[in-house]
């Protein structure tokens, strides 16, 4: 059953233990990430640059497994360094999703990503037979050298092929998030009392008749953030942030404390949302629903005309939102000078004006990648495709969200005369590599661009704002600031303050979204101690909950990217044959990306289904010459496409270039 169990079994005999002279042997482990046509890449657990491993020297390894493998680094020349796999540590339990077929009493799931070449060999069982043809979850067990195919067991049955539930819960089983919540976990929030005690009331600072409103998209369901605005005796303002208190619902230790920790975070795909809470709590009890008394955690800000903080106050509030926005109807506000709160709205986006501008005078970077949004019809259908404009409304929130995340950190984590600053949880975004950077010039040059050399980090950070700001509108625009993002840095969290470069904040952490977010929980739990005059908490604790949180934070982040993909390439199924224009936006020596200019979808044309002309890849400057015609394709050139063919399994798009 097997489309490569002979090939695999023949490539895998072929390994041998030989090392060549030519060759200096260095042992590394790392986590295997395999392709389509069998390679893979190993990611180094010591950080260092990736180590390729053609598939016969697999040994049986298979995606995400962690491997031991044997590098070989070339004493002269050559870019890449290539290795083998000398034993698998820890087979990965990451389920693998695909069509179960069924003959006679032996059974496989038919599998059909990108990162699974091999269809696995299953159990039978009286149960499985009526799930002939059905997408199911399987997890490898074992591959001995015995057997022409992995060998696994069915955990879960998805449902049929092509359905848009089946499908989107295919893509959460593959980075091991969960699509519903245990029955136990929903009784557990159940039974939370929606009433607020005269006593809970009476510990807190009263914000009820203070003017607050949340501004959220149109279609949220949970608003976790309110802002309150009063005009102080002596002129200035008063600014409350004022974040769902989910900490007082949510004991440490309980049902729902465990899940939620579980989680990490919600998960947002094309057309629903993965909550890190029950309902109950994240939609009703914690959502801070306009005319209904909530409980929150606040941070309180006495702020000058021109933004300038004289005092700051942070402990647990009760509110009654007066009013809800979205972002369209408060852009209007800002936009005409009039509607509901008016004078307020225009406040605080003056002052968010200020905190702005403030903040790039620092150094933020100012990436504004284009967020493309999928828009499908009740049946997840996607009907249209179309992108998310950020304006000042927007701004507004963000301004003041991150305002607040700075100051409670700042709180906690300043050094107070000699003593020594208290364990706390940071998000951290630590400054560029200096070998990426210079990488970065060097691409950037191909595309006849320069930026200066910087004495420190933070006049990089002024550089790459000017190269975005010339770049912008030119058909390259795109690809340098991915490449420029891919020179950064990843933002995580940490007990270590590093503090955040791309915002240019000494002091950084997440306060503002514990409905779905569990470090925001970790933050509010500490905060709340440490306003009691708490000791410093046990940092190795809290160290290990923030590595499991950005690692759980990345797989949301590439589960959703995965739905996009999806509804962008089913979204293209019934064009295969159009037309299309776009810009190379990824140059590898297989092929060209390209990414289609309206729409921001991309599919790729493969080098060896051009006929007309042979082009050789150059690695330095990421480019192809034809050797004929000597075009030269390099990131950002425009150029035109034919859709060829669509493939849903796998999430991508071929094209073929048309030749003019």
């Amino acid at each position: 059953m097997n489309r490569k169990k002979n090939h695999a079994k023949k490539e895998r005999a072929k390994s041998s233990s030989k090392r060549s002279a030519k060759f200096k042997i260095e042992e590394i482990t790392g986590k295997v990430l395999l392709t389509r046509e069998g390679y893979a890449f190993i990611i180094r657990a010591d950080g260092k640059d990736d180590v390729f491993v053609p598939a016969r020297k697999l040994r049986g390894a298979l995606n995400l497994d962690i491997v031991k493998v044997a590098v070989k680094n070339r004493a002269s020349g050559g870019h890449r360094q290539e290795g083998e796999v000398i034993s698998i540590v820890e087979r990965s339990t990451r389920p693998h999703t695909g069509v179960l077929h069924i003959s006679g009493e032996q059974a496989w799931v038919i599998t059909g990503t990108k990162n699974m070449p091999y269809d696995i060999a299953v159990k039978m069982t009286d149960e499985l037979k009526n799930y002939k043809g059905y997408k199911v979850a399987a997890i490898v067990d074992e591959w001995p050298r015995s057997s022409q195919e992995p060998i696994g067991h069915v955990v879960d049955i998805l449902g049929e092929p092509g359905e848009n539930n089946t499908e989107m819960h295919a893509i959460l089983t593959e980075f091991g998030l969960p699509y519903k919540f245990e029955s136990k976990v929903e009784k557990e929030a159940d039974k939370i009392s929606e009433k607020i005690s005269k006593e809970e009331i009476s510990a807190r600072r009263d914000f009820r008749s203070v003017t607050t409103f949340t501004i959220d998209p149109s279609d949220a369901k949970d608003f976790d953030d309110a802002i309150s605005l009063k005009k102080l005796e002596n002129n200035n303002w008063e600014v409350g942030v004022h974040i769902a208190d989910v900490t007082h619902y949510v004991k440490p230790g309980g049902i729902i404390d465990k899940e939620a920790y579980e989680r990490a975070t919600s998960v947002y795909l094309v057309d629903r949302t993965i909550p890190m809470l029950p309902e109950k709590l994240s939609n009703k009890l914690c959502s801070l629903r306009p005319r209904e008394e909530k409980l929150c955690f606040s941070a309180v800000f006495e702020m000058t005309d021109n933004a300038k903080i004289i005092k700051r106050w942070f402990g647990r509030t009760i509110i009654k939102s007066d009013y809800r926005f979205d972002y369209q109807q408060a852009q209007d506000i800002i936009e005409n000078q009039k509607g509901p709160l008016a004078s307020e709205v225009l406040t605080l986006h003056s002052l968010a004006t200020i905190l702005r501008n403030d903040r790039f005078k620092l150094g933020a970077i100012g990436f504004e990648r284009p967020e493309m949004k999928v828009e499908v019809d009740s049946n997840g259908k996607p009907i249209n495709i179309y992108q998310k404009i950020s304006k000042e409304s927007n701004w507004l929130v963000e301004e003041f969200m991150l305002l607040a995340n700075k100051e409670v950190a700042k709180y906690i984590g300043e050094q107070k005369g000699n003593k020594k600053a208290k364990t706390f949880v940071y998000r951290v975004h630590e400054e560029p590599n200096i070998d990426k950077v210079e990488a970065f010039r060097s691409f950037i040059k191909t595309l006849g661009y320069n930026m200066k050399k910087t004495e420190n980090a933070r006049e990089l950070s002024k550089e790459i704002n000017s190269l975005l700001s010339t770049a912008k509108g030119k058909p390259e625009e795109g690809s340098i600031e991915i490449m420029a993002l891919r020179s950064m840095a990843r933002a995580r969290y940490s007990t270590d303050n590093m503090g955040h470069y791309g915002l240019a904040f000494e002091y950084y952490t997440h306060f503002t979204s514990p409905i779905r977010r569990y470090p925001d929980m970790m933050v509010h739990r500490m905060l709340a101690h440490y306003l009691e005059n708490g000791k410093s908490l046990v940092k190795s604790n809290y160290e290990e909950k923030c590595k499991y949180s950005s690692e759980r934070e990345q797989l949301a982040t590439e589960a959703e990217r995965a739905s996009i993909k999806y509804k962008m390439v089913e979204f293209m199924q019934d064009k295969v044959g159009e037309i299309y224009e776009g810009v190379a936006s990824g140059i590898t020596e297989w092929g060209v990306f390209v990414e289609l200019d309206k729409t921001k979808v991309e599919g790729l044309v493969s080098l060896r289904d051009i006929k007309e002309d042979y082009f050789v890849y150059n690695e330095e400057s990421l480019s192809l010459k034809g050797r004929k015609t000597n075009i030269i394709i390099k990131l950002g050139t425009p150029l035109k496409v034919k859709v060829i063919k669509a493939n849903l399994e796998q999430k991508q798009l071929d094209f073929a270039l048309i030749w003019e």
